[in-house]
């Protein structure tokens, strides 16, 4: 029975993969697919061989996890994808490295690794597949947080060969970005999660200004270790990314219980394995605000969490004050009540300050109710159902109407979400499968097509 369920597994994954791009080539010479994978494959000094033996690791037994390994090479590599992002690969082991390095490279790849910080063991390689893509620049960014965790920077362009590309044809060129974010365990680190996501988004943003790129699409992959009901998946909401999985698939943002693609340590199954999209005509706002907006967003969650009412918050925030106004004082004492100062992983004292700026909007140096309420009721808007749907569609019609001109005129090169997969196949109906033992993660593989659209502008 096993024998032949095996091949079936194997060929559905394989059509979302070279198929896809060989197909597109044929019928779209001049903007042929490509397809990128992120999985997070589960470090052996990690995983577990017993629930009752919580100190037995594979990294023990050499049989078990180089069986394994070569198991997940033998699917990437029939898969074929042109970008391949791993996560919790053992950079510790010298043997696991040479054979990922020796079979990836074999097969037409570059490889990138990079371990993260304080020599924890495993880190992150990324493999970009030298017949669809040419690697412009490669970056490492190291958070130094107490997680030690990194990310990469990829710019990469697609190599369309010269004889298909039509002499007006833009530059086909992705910012790549491969990371794994801290896991939430306990209320503390969400504020750190959310600043290694702000960090990622600053570090992209100065790349792009440091070497005065054109808008180009942006791509995020990784384990993000939170679900969409997160604040981390708000914030790059807000910013106009969007989910390729969700996209593909026509979810919104409240289909949260649709997919998963993680069984974590505490027996839980998540979501929380994404390719974030984000393509040239996407309406962003500007970053500081998105990431203000976001922290005020986990503060207002943590006063809705206590049963507080506008009226009440307020009254909590203002504590001892005389005036009807809340004090930096008052400010302070209540982001330290709710973990998001006042220990380690919290803000910094300047990172606060700028908070509070960003409050007392007229700067007299108290928050009155009416500039309570805009953090309270904000009017920016989160984005809608559907919007950023990954075709080309989004963005077009929601510039500033001073830029309209200008828009149509400034062209780019972005993607459209053609069809996406987790392997196994039951992730995706929201079910663990018991037979599955490649990973804790499920394999996220999309198909994105070139498609020219224009320019969006930020929002002030």
């Amino acid at each position: 029975m096993r024998n032949d369920r095996r091949p079936k597994m194997k060929g559905r994954v394989s059509r979302i993969g070279s198929y896809a791009i060989a197909s597109s080539m044929k019928d779209h010479p001049h903007q042929p697919c490509i397809t990128c994978t992120t999985f997070n494959i589960l470090a052996p000094i990690y995983k577990r061989l017993s629930h009752k033996d919580k100190n037995g690791r594979e990294s023990d037994y050499r049989t078990y996890w180089l069986a394994r390994n070569q198991r997940i090479l033998d699917s990437l590599l029939y898969e074929r994808s042109s970008i391949i992002c791993l996560q919790e690969f053992w950079v510790g082991n010298e043997e696991l490295v040479n054979m990922y390095e020796k079979r990836l490279g074999d097969a037409g790849y570059l490889n990138f690794k990079l371990g993260r910080t304080n020599n924890r063991g495993d880190g992150l390689l990324t493999a970009v597949h030298k017949d669809y893509l040419r690697v412009i620049n490669y970056r490492e960014l190291h958070f130094n947080d107490c997680g030690d965790r990194v990310a990469q920077l990829l710019h990469v362009e697609l190599a369309t060969p010269a004889s298909q590309r039509r002499n007006n044809d833009p530059c086909q060129e992705i910012l790549i970005v491969n990371t794994h974010l801290l896991f939430p365990h306990d209320s503390s680190l969400c504020i750190v999660r959310l600043y290694q996501v702000y960090k990622i988004l600053q570090y992209v943003e100065s790349y792009q200004k440091e070497y005065n790129l054109n808008p180009l699409p942006i791509m995020l992959c990784g384990d993000w270790n939170g679900s969409k009901r997160g604040h981390v998946y708000k914030f790059l909401r807000s910013q106009g990314f969007v989910s390729s999985y969700d996209t593909a698939h026509r979810y919104t943002d409240a289909d949260a219980h649709k997919w998963v693609s993680h069984l974590n340590h505490r027996g839980n199954i998540c979501g929380v394995d994404f390719i974030w999209l984000l393509n040239p005509n996407s309406y962003r706002k500007l970053l500081k605000t998105s990431w203000t907006e976001a922290v005020f967003g986990m503060f207002k969650n943590q006063l809705r969490k206590a049963s507080l009412t506008e009226d009440d918050a307020f009254a909590f925030l203002k504590a001892d004050s005389d005036g009807y106004y809340i004090t930096y004082s008052g400010f302070c004492e209540a982001l330290r009540q709710f973990n998001i100062i006042g220990h380690r992983h919290g803000l910094s004292v300047e990172e606060t300050e700028d908070l509070w700026v960003q409050a007392d909007i007229d700067g007299n140096g108290v928050v009155d109710y009416k500039e309570f309420q805009r953090i309270w009721k904000p009017t920016w808007s989160e984005p809608r159902d559907g919007d950023g749907d990954g075709d080309g569609k989004e963005g077009r019609d929601r510039g500033h109407k001073g830029d309209e001109k200008h828009s149509r005129k400034e062209q780019a090169i972005g993607f459209s979400v053609k069809n996406a997969v987790l392997f196994p196949p039951e992730v995706e109906k929201g079910m663990w499968p018991e037979n599955y033992f490649l990973s804790d993660h499920a394999r996220l593989t999309v198909v994105f097509s070139p498609i020219q659209m224009p320019c969006s502008q930020l929002t002030s």
